[in-house]
């Protein structure tokens, strides 16, 4: 049953208005709607609720991810935009923060304005 459904991501904000210039003005998401309970957000068919919590810490581990053709193409793209990412010292690429794993796959990880570990991956 769950996998005809489509899935719907969730990730926490201390500030709609820094959430929706990100996830609207940078990734290029559209806004479907704010609610009392959600800032919603929508990225091709998927669906993402950015909620409002006063106090959290963000995990320290990524909370979404998108799968890509091109890592590198996105990276210029989102890094085009103003989004940095993420530059982990066990990451060889220390320009792009591009990670190559021992199978070839790739992956680059950025943050949201509260923090929330987001990332981009290419599958061999």
């Amino acid at each position: 049953m769950l996998t005809a459904g489509k899935m719907v991501g969730f990730v926490l904000t201390k500030d709609y208005d820094a959430a929706r210039a990100f996830y609207e003005g940078k990734l290029g998401f559209t806004c479907v709607a704010l609610t009392p309970f959600a800032l919603i957000m929508r990225a091709g068919e998927n669906l993402v609720r950015i909620v409002k919590m006063a106090d959290f810490v963000p995990l320290r581990s990524t909370v979404l991810g998108w799968e890509v053709g091109d890592v590198e193409g996105v990276v210029g793209w989102l890094v085009g935009r103003g989004v940095e990412t993420e530059k982990y010292p066990w990451v060889a690429d220390k320009e792009r923060g591009i990670w190559t794993t021992p199978g070839g796959d790739k992956v680059a990880w950025f943050k949201d304005p509260d923090g929330n570990v987001l990332s981009v991956s290419e599958h061999v």
